[in-house]
């Protein structure tokens, strides 16, 4: 097993790794909205969070040595339902036609009080 660390994503904020890599495939930990320059949520709307939520992910599978195309199941939790069609279409932005397989819950709440965190699971 491998860990996998990238300076372009926040660092993590309890004992875990940002992703670890076992033979092909890659299991990153949920990302949140934070900045990884200064490790507060970004500021903006729902739209802001999610494409920091991504651009997080993607320095992460970068620093594995995949992208987005590699991803085979993502799993996305939401603090409010509400926000699923947003989060359709920023999602969409970062994974185009590829569509993997994917969960989406709204849950109770989420680390820093964020608007939505999201795993991958990506395959080399």
């Amino acid at each position: 097993m491998e860990t996998i660390h990238s300076d372009d994503a926040p660092k993590a904020i309890g004992p875990y790794s940002q992703a670890v890599k076992v033979g092909n495939v890659i299991y990153t930990s949920g990302q949140v909205s934070l900045d990884p320059k200064t490790g507060q949520l970004v500021a903006g709307d729902f739209a802001a969070h999610a494409r920091q939520v991504f651009d997080n992910l993607a320095a992460v599978l970068r620093a594995g040595g995949a992208e987005f195309r590699n991803v085979a199941k993502a799993t996305v939790y939401l603090a409010n339902l509400a926000d699923f069609e947003a989060l359709n279409a920023v999602y969409a932005e970062y994974f185009g036609d590829h569509k993997p397989a994917r969960t989406t819950v709204q849950v109770a709440g989420l680390p820093k009080n964020a608007a939505l965190e999201v795993d991958l699971i990506a395959v080399l």
